[in-house]
């Protein structure tokens, strides 16, 4: 195949999903370029996955950085179209969410570019979040629309999308976990940790409706100090938290005998510490699907979330920031009187060879 595919990426998120595409666009032997538009640019966010996931250094580097929705967005666009005139792509694939997901879709589609979006089709139905406006606004003008699971193809068709662009691949996150287990299960990381495996709690938080509130995060907190009474916790704090944590001078509320805190981590240390623990508090999608997968507990601190298979079938149940309802399902898991959830279809490790199959068969 002759023709030059770009594939986007920008931020943790798209790294995780754009490396099991790599693979099998080198497998095939498939003309690509990588682009990174820099939309994460501390070096533990984004650096550390290239390497723990063996991903090439990027053919172009957009180095937009961090800015509001609309300067980042705008920047992105602009420095993406300069590469694409260049270049004349016969598609770009642009993955997950993001501001970069959104901006190079529609210069792209401007210029006459075919567009492929992998997990198209998610929807929280809350527009206060920015990622739900990206996933609307990316799926309306994508050629083609790469489904994770069947609440997508729903919602898509719902929404006016011809069901011959939707496509229910699977979920490309897991790919890149079962490409990546063994190897995450055999570092000793939990051991230098001084953590015994099924004895400590996991937590990511960083969405703004957690975090960039003063009482919002004090909510959060809260559940964190019941938890940590209950059991320990390590909490790899990210910067957007730690931020707000000392901008609100809130460090001294959070009661740390119980609990380890420490930098952003690299993938592959994160999921040696997911694999082994005995419950997750989270509020990233991702980490929903990962844990559903590897049917470990998981309790979202958010009201709503876009993957409701993971609730349905999996191991997630929505908390929000509800102190007592956290507490009965701390104690749910702690029991061992939580759901286990069960096997959902197509998440099995082969989803970026169905994804590149297809693009193959209708470049």
């Amino acid at each position: 195949m002759t023709k030059l595919i770009y594939l986007v990426a920008g931020a943790r998120p798209n790294f995780i999903k754009t490396a099991p595409l790599i693979q099998q666009l080198k497998i095939k032997n498939i003309n690509y370029k990588f682009i990174h538009t820099g939309q994460h640019y501390d070096y533990n966010m984004s650096r550390i996955f290239f390497e723990d996931l063996e991903i090439p250094e990027p053919d172009i580097y957009l180095n937009v950085g961090s800015a509001s929705h609309a300067v980042q967005t705008a920047k992105i666009m602009i420095e993406f179209e300069k590469v694409l005139l260049e270049d004349k792509p016969s598609i770009v694939i642009v993955v997950g969410d993001v501001n970069s997901t959104l901006a190079c879709a529609l210069v792209a589609k401007k210029l006459f570019i075919k567009v492929a979006h992998i997990e198209a089709g998610l929807r929280s139905f809350d527009q206060r979040m920015p990622e739900e406006i990206n996933r609307i606004l990316t799926d309306q003008i994508s050629d083609y629309l790469f489904t994770t699971e069947k609440n997508a193809e729903i919602n898509l068709k719902r929404e006016g999308i011809d069901s011959e662009k939707i496509f229910f691949v699977g979920n490309i996150m897991i790919d890149n976990l079962i490409m990546n287990l063994d190897k995450a299960k055999k570092l000793e990381f939990i051991k230098k940790s001084n953590l015994q495996v099924n004895s400590y709690a996991l937590i990511t938080i960083h969405r703004p409706s957690n975090v960039d509130k003063k009482e919002d995060l004090e909510k959060v907190i809260n559940i964190l100090n019941y938890l940590q009474k209950k059991l320990k916790i390590v909490f790899p704090i990210h910067p957007r938290t730690r931020k707000n944590i000392e901008k609100f001078k809130l460090m001294d509320k959070i009661k740390t005998d119980n609990m380890i805190l420490s930098e952003p981590l690299g993938y592959l240390e994160f999921l040696n510490l997911m694999f082994y623990t005995k419950l997750i508090l989270t509020d990233s999608g991702g980490i929903q699907e990962e844990a559903s997968f590897l049917k470990i507990p998981v309790l979202t601190l958010r009201e709503n979330t876009e993957r409701p298979v993971t609730i349905n079938k999996g191991t997630n149940t929505i908390i929000g920031k509800d102190f007592e309802k956290a507490k009965k399902f701390i104690n749910k898991v702690l029991s061992g009187r939580y759901k286990k959830g069960q096997d959902i279809k197509k998440w099995d490790g082969q989803t970026s060879e169905r994804i590149i199959n297809i693009l193959i068969e209708n470049l």
